[in-house]
């Protein structure tokens, strides 16, 4: 990729220079309210002290308490309730935000924060959102004017929330208590008085993440860089400690950020480097980068196999020519849409313009992106545009980038949002798909990226029934090669059983350690030959799994509400054996799924590295290897401190689907009938 030397360099200074401030912080901060309380206790205590002039931007400290909520408005269409949560802006710009209650009208939040302040000449607006999976939904909001504060008062106040472009009339209220202060974090305190220590918010003191990040950011998009750090409590809760902006328009090529977080919650470090995009783009059809054949042909060229040295970090170029869908659902009164598609490849993210009131949209757009892995999905997702609203789902398919057959069109139906089942609706796609594979097998042996965005696992009694089905399949296989043994050893075939001992005589006489990668190639071949001979299928396992819609049951089922009651009790229990299920399930049919050749380039690949291991233990003594790996695991993080961890086999596993993934993966073409508009007699 990079050198990031200077990089590291910059990082490793401020790392030091935060720990000798938080060194000196820890003896000297301490509770804003308790410190405070002192204050107001002991009139005396600053009169003989040397006394700071504070800074403007620290005058003031407001100290809010986020009680509760009541009679809020109802933004869950199905579960008739809401799962509410609260900002707090300046001036424009948040500075704190609540943690989500989730199924309730009247949530308690009990929060409490401190925020410093140059005047009191401004309002505090409240907002209350309700969390959504695409955009969250606005709720109402409301203000709090601080010059009408005093000083030192605590105010218990019912916030009115009010939205003057919704119908409602009431909307509910915020409960908060309020109190404004002097910020006298700068006096000094006297020997008389210890210092009170600092309370510890994380499990370490100075917690040191090391992760990198990628933003796609266009010259035309102005908004600032928003950095933001939460505590996280439990599964659900999250606590705003700070939020930073970064103003990417006077950023310099490479810059270290130190920010101080809120009072008590110490200072964040982080760098920002600036750095040319390649790749990424939104244009018309007929002006895409694969339709110049300039252009087309520096790709080709860039990803060439003589080329596999330049720039190992850059596998391939997607291209995505979305052209058309028909026959979308309809989700306004007039049978009607304002669909959008957003295009995904893992991380990067592109969207293209509405097209309002209709079922047949026509976009005619082609969006590039480059591949930093070719074990990626790429998944369009149909919208429908629904105003200040969360827009609504309309449909869904993914295609792995090693499925793609470049420059065929194809008319593919959409599935539903979990991609089990299949939707109304088709989309016609044209992609293309260039890559260097030799930096894509390269890259097959790395840590694959993790998805920035995280959803909350929920438990699902099908995803835990259709896991045990998954585990069982796979127990079943091994107890019945056991058994397959075991007859041999039974004599119940005579020739089975003698075929079986003169193969353990020569192997037990002749046995080497190349011997075992070079069984495992052998028995793929085989596969191989099973598959090309018609007599196996690789997809002979996927007919009983069920991918049906994981919704709620307990809204369909309402007699069965206690049965779910008890289960949510142990909710986290159920959902880790859950988690332990799928892993267990996922890595033996990711293993059977090479020997299928469920994906032709990752077993092929799984054979060149078979064949050069048997090749390396029979030409070269184990205990060299041994030495070589073992000498390179204990001087990575002496050659490169930032180097991330990693186990190869595992990362090659995660990138074989799973019966699940191959699934959700499978795209269908829709009939020759469906890929016209409907015409209206």
């Amino acid at each position: 990729m990079q050198d990031f030397t200077s990089e590291a360099a910059l990082l490793n200074q401020a790392e030091a220079e935060a720990q000798e401030e938080t060194a000196e912080m820890s003896s000297e901060t301490c509770d804003v309210f308790d410190e405070n309380q002192d204050l107001l206790e002991n009139p005396a205590f600053t009169t003989g002290l040397d006394v700071q002039t504070p800074d403007p931007w620290q005058r003031y400290l407001l100290n809010i308490n986020l009680n509760q909520g009541k009679n809020l408005v109802i933004r869950g269409k199905r579960s008739g309730n809401s799962d509410p949560y609260v900002k707090f802006k300046l001036e424009g710009k948040q500075f704190y935000k609540s943690k989500v209650i989730y199924k309730t009208l009247n949530p308690r939040w009990n929060e409490s924060f401190s925020h410093p302040l140059r005047d009191r000449e401004h309002a505090v607006d409240v907002r209350v959102y309700n969390k959504n999976r695409t955009a969250d939904e606005f709720m109402g909001s409301s203000s709090i004017i601080l010059n009408n504060l005093e000083l030192y008062k605590t105010y218990e106040m019912e916030l009115q929330l009010d939205n003057p472009k919704s119908k409602e009339d009431d909307m509910g209220v915020i409960v908060v208590d309020i109190c404004l202060m002097f910020r006298d974090a700068t006096i000094k305190r006297s020997p008389r008085w210890p210092p009170k220590k600092n309370k510890n918010m994380c499990i370490q003191d100075n917690p040191q993440w090391r992760e990198q990040f990628h933003f796609n950011h266009f010259g035309d998009n102005q908004e600032p860089l928003q950095v933001e750090v939460y505590s996280k409590r439990g599964r659900k809760c999250e606590e705003s400690w700070g939020m930073v902006e970064v103003d990417l328009m006077r950023l310099n090529e490479m810059q270290l950020f130190t920010k101080v977080l809120d009072p008590g919650k110490g200072k964040l470090v982080f760098l920002v480097t600036r750095r040319p995009c390649w790749g990424v783009s939104i244009s018309d059809i007929e002006t895409g980068a694969l339709e110049k054949p300039d252009e087309k042909q520096a790709i080709l060229e860039r990803f060439s196999l003589k080329n596999s040295h330049k720039c190992v970090g850059e596998v391939g170029f997607l291209q995505v020519k979305v052209v058309k869908a028909n026959d979308i659902p309809a989700t306004d009164l007039n049978g009607k849409s304002n669909p959008f598609c957003v295009v995904e490849l893992g991380n990067s993210k592109l969207q293209s313009h509405t097209i309002y009131k209709t079922l047949n949209p026509e976009w005619n757009k082609a969006f590039t992106f480059p591949i930093k892995d070719i074990h990626d999905v790429i998944e369009l997702t149909l919208l429908d545009e629904n105003g200040d609203k969360a827009p609504n789902f309309l449909g869904k398919v993914a295609i792995p980038l090693l499925a793609v057959k470049n420059g065929k069109q194809v008319c593919l139906s959409l599935k539903k949002e979990n991609l089990g089942a299949f939707s109304k609706g088709t989309i016609t796609l044209v992609l293309d798909v260039i890559f260097n594979k030799v930096r894509a097998g390269i890259r097959t042996f790395q840590p694959k990226e993790s998805k920035l965005v995280e959803e909350n696992q929920k438990f699902s009694k099908k995803v835990l029934a259709r896991n045990i089905y998954r585990v069982r399949n796979i127990s079943t296989a091994v107890l019945y090669t056991l058994q397959y043994i075991k007859s041999c050893f039974q004599w119940e075939s005579r020739q089975r059983s003698l075929i079986a001992f003169l193969i353990f005589l020569v192997t037990v006489w002749h046995w080497e350690l190349f011997m075992l990668p070079l069984f495992l190639l052998l028995l793929i071949g085989w596969h191989y030959f099973q598959l090309t001979g018609g007599k196996i299928s690789s997809n002979q396992d996927l007919v009983n799994i069920s991918m049906g819609d994981d919704e709620d049951e307990d809204e369909k089922e309402p007699g069965k509400k206690g049965l779910m009651d008890k289960i949510h009790m142990v909710q986290e229990v159920v959902l880790v054996v859950q988690n332990v299920l799928e892993e267990i399930a996922n890595i033996g049919e990711r293993i059977k799924n090479i020997f299928n050749w469920s994906v032709p380039f990752l077993s092929c690949l799984c054979c060149l590295v078979l064949f050069v291991t048997t090749a390396l233990l029979y030409f070269i003594p184990l205990r060299y290897i041994v030495l070589i790996w073992g000498v390179n695991k204990f001087t990575k993080k002496l050659r490169n401190p930032y180097t991330i961890d990693n186990n190869e086999i595992l990362d090659f596993l995660k990138r074989v689907p799973s019966d699940v993934q191959k699934v959700q993966r499978s795209a269908l073409r829709a009939p020759a009938s469906q890929t016209q508009p409907r015409r209206r007699k």
